[in-house]
């Protein structure tokens, strides 16, 4: 605390605070709007029924084979572009372990410095009265 005020650090923290939970905020909104996947989705769509309609009617197996691996790889991409862009949901997901390490820390600091009082707020982070 050498020359600063304890105001003054409180403030810095609390700006601290707030610029990393404005970084969270931002990381767990999905990046890419909806119309986008959809507009690519249809995009594939086309060009499959397309590339099918131009296949020769005899002897087609290979262009067959070969049809259905690209559209394979191309859905594909298209399902982990979508959830990859959205952590919190989806076939990856991401779970809130440092949050809840750091809620718990929290919890327990606060009951051991405050042993006769009970925490500010329920399991669901409202305020109680």
């Amino acid at each position: 605390m050498q020359g600063e005020t304890v105001f003054g650090m409180l403030v810095a923290i609390d700006n601290n605070r707030s610029n990393e939970r404005e970084e969270r905020l931002t990381q767990a909104t999905a990046s890419i709007p909806s119309t986008i996947f959809w507009f690519l989705l249809a995009t594939l769509t086309i060009t499959v029924m397309a590339l099918g309609i131009c296949l020769p009617r005899r002897n087609n197996r290979g262009q067959l084979i070969t049809l259905t691996v690209i559209t394979a790889l191309l859905t594909t991409t298209l399902v982990i572009i979508r959830d990859v862009d959205r952590p919190f949901g989806g076939i990856i997901n991401v779970s809130p372990t440092a949050i809840t390490e750091a809620e718990r820390q929290a919890a327990r600091d606060f009951v051991a410095n405050h042993p006769a009082t009970e925490l500010p707020c329920d399991a669901h982070g409202d305020r109680i009265a």
